[in-house]
C-alpha cells in the first residue's frame, strides 16, 4: 500500500477506533486506489485522503413520540452530510435498531462513490435512527416520522440534501416524511425527498430500480466475460425490494431463481421461486417468508441463527447478496465456491466481508461490488429530482430506459479504470479508482473547504 495511503488509513482507525464497519468501507476503498496515488502525487500536499474520509457535516439528534399505549418512546437520529462536492448531498435513512454511528458513517462513505459513478450531480450523505418499524402500527409510525422530521427538516431541501429511503424506510415512511417536511416548511418542494409515491411526485420504477440495475450490471459483466444469466440458478438474499426486483428481472433474464429469504430464515424451491406469492408475503400482508411453504409443501424452508446464513447453503451459479452489510462472511464464500458459484453481485451495502471478497476474486468468481452494482436506486432517486424540478414526469419504460443506460455506463467505466490502472478484470477495485479519480479532481478544483 502506498505510504500515504497507509498513514491516512492509521489516523483513521486511531480516530474511529470505535467504528469497525466505517473503517471497514475506508478500507475496501484505500486498498484499491495506490495506482490513482503513485500517479497523482499532488493529492498527499492536498491532503485529499483527510478531507475525503472525514464528513462535511454530523448532526445527531433525539426523536421523542408517543405509542399507542400513549407512553413516551426516545429513540436517536442521524443526517451525516459526507460530501458535496458533485451535488447536493444524497442519501437513504434507515430505520433499525442496529443503526448507530458507525453504520451511518460507513453508508455515507460508500454514498459518495456510488453516487459518482452514477455520473449524475449528487453528493454523498445518510441518515436514519435506531428506531424498529417492525410491530408497530401505521399510527405509530406516524408518529415518529412526524417526530423525525421536526428536526431533519432544519438540514435538509431539494438544493441541499435529499434524502431516500432504505432499510425500514419505504413508500409508507418516506409518505409521513414528506407530509411532515411540506407542512413545516409551507411549501411543495417535491425534490426534497425521493422514494415518493407517484401520486404526489415520486417517479415510475423507482421501487424496481435498485434491483433492476443490479441486474443490467451482472449481465454487463457476465458478457464482458462471455457469459449470460440465460438457465442460470440464482440466489438471493433478503425479500425487501432490492431482493424482489433483482428476483424480477433476472427471472425476466431467463435465469431461475431458487432460494430467498428474510432476517429470520431462508426458502429453496428447486423448481424456481413464486415471485407473485414472495410479493403477497412481503408486500402485501408483510409477513415472514416461511408462510412461503404453506403454499409449496416441496419447498425447503431452514432458519437463520445470529451466525449462519442458509440462503448461501444451495448450490446456484449465481448469488445475490440483497439483505444487509456483512452477511456474506468467508464462511459462506467458501460454501459458494464449493458449490461452483460463478458471480455474486452486492445488491445491499457492503454485504460482502472483505475476506470473503477476496476469496471469492482469489477463486476466480467475477464480483460485482456494491457501490457500482446496486447504484441503480440513487440513479433513479436523481431522475426523480429532475423530473420535480421540470414539473414532467416520465413514463416507467423512459425511466427504466435511463436506468439501463447508466448501469451499463458504470460498468464500462468500472471496466475501463480497472484495466488502465493494470488490474484489467477486478470490478471492485475499477469502482472505486473511477469514483475516487472524479472526486479528488473535484476537490482539488474546489479550493480548500
Amino acid at each position: 500500500m502506498n505510504s500515504y495511503i497507509n498513514k491516512v488509513l492509521e489516523e483513521t482507525k486511531i480516530k474511529n477506533q470505535d467504528e469497525p464497519e466505517f473503517i471497514q468501507a475506508v478500507s475496501e476503498v484505500f486498498n484499491s486506489i495506490s495506482p490513482v496515488i503513485d500517479v497523482h502525487e499532488e493529492y498527499e500536499r492536498l491532503a485529499v485522503l483527510e478531507r475525503m474520509v472525514e464528513p462535511e457535516r454530523i448532526v445527531i439528534f433525539r426523536v421523542p413520540w408517543l405509542n399507542d399505549k400513549n407512553e413516551i418512546v426516545v429513540n436517536r437520529g442521524y443526517r451525516i452530510q459526507f460530501s458535496s462536492l458533485i451535488g447536493p448531498y444524497k442519501g437513504g435513512l434507515r430505520f433499525h435498531p442496529s443503526v448507530n454511528l458507525s453504520i451511518i458513517k460507513f453508508l455515507g462513505f460508500e454514498q459518495i462513490f456510488k453516487n459518482a459513478l452514477t455520473g449524475l450531480p449528487i453528493g454523498g450523505a445518510k441518515g436514519g435512527s435506531d428506531f424498529d418499524p417492525k410491530g408497530k402500527s401505521d399510527f405509530e409510525i406516524m408518529r415518529f416520522c412526524q417526530s423525525f422530521m421536526n428536526e431533519l427538516y432544519r438540514h435538509i431541501g431539494q438544493d441541499v440534501d435529499v434524502p431516500a429511503g432504505d432499510i425500514g424506510v419505504g413508500a409508507r415512511e418516506i409518505g409521513y416524511l414528506f407530509g411532515q417536511y411540506k407542512k413545516l416548511r409551507n411549501a411543495y418542494e417535491g425534490g426534497a425527498l425521493t422514494g415518493k409515491d407517484v401520486t404526489y411526485g415520486g417517479s415510475l420504477a423507482r421501487k424496481e430500480a435498485t434491483g433492476y440495475g443490479l441486474l443490467y450490471y451482472m449481465r454487463e459483466m457476465l458478457k464482458a466475460d462471455g457469459k449470460s444469466l440465460k438457465d442460470k440458478t440464482v440466489a438471493i438474499s433478503g425479500s425487501g425490494n432490492v431482493a424482489i426486483y433483482a428476483c424480477e428481472k433476472a427471472m425476466a433474464m431467463g435465469a431461475k431463481v431458487v432460494a430467498m429469504s428474510d432476517s429470520n430464515g431462508a426458502v429453496y424451491h428447486k423448481n424456481g421461486i413464486d415471485l407473485d406469492l414472495i410479493k403477497q408475503i412481503k408486500e402485501v400482508k408483510r409477513g415472514r417468508i416461511k408462510e412461503y411453504i404453506n403454499v409449496y409443501p416441496d419447498a425447503m424452508y431452514i432458519e437463520s441463527t445470529p451466525n449462519f446464513s442458509p440462503i448461501w447453503e444451495y448450490s446456484v451459479d449465481i448469488a445475490l447478496p440483497c439483505a444487509t452489510q456483512n452477511e456474506l462472511n468467508l464462511e459462506d464464500a467458501k460454501k459458494l465456491v464449493e458449490h461452483g458459484v460463478m458471480a455474486v453481485g452486492e445488491g445491499a451495502n457492503m454485504p460482502c466481508t472483505y475476506d470473503a471478497i477476496e476469496y471469492l476474486q482469489s477463486k476466480g468468481v467475477l464480483f460485482a461490488p456494491a457501490k457500482a452494482a446496486n447504484a441503480g436506486g440513487v440513479a433513479t432517486s436523481a431522475i426523480e429530482m429532475s423530473q420535480n424540478s421540470m414539473r414532467y414526469y416520465y413514463t416507467f419504460e423512459e425511466v427504466e430506459s435511463k436506468l439501463e443506460r447508466i448501469m451499463i455506463n458504470i460498468f464500462k467505466n468500472c471496466e475501463k479504470a480497472a484495466k488502465d490502472y493494470g488490474c484489467e478484470g477486478n470490478y471492485v477495485a475499477g469502482a472505486n479508482i473511477a469514483a475516487f479519480k472524479q472526486l479528488a479532481e473535484a476537490m482539488k478544483m474546489q479550493g480548500v473547504v
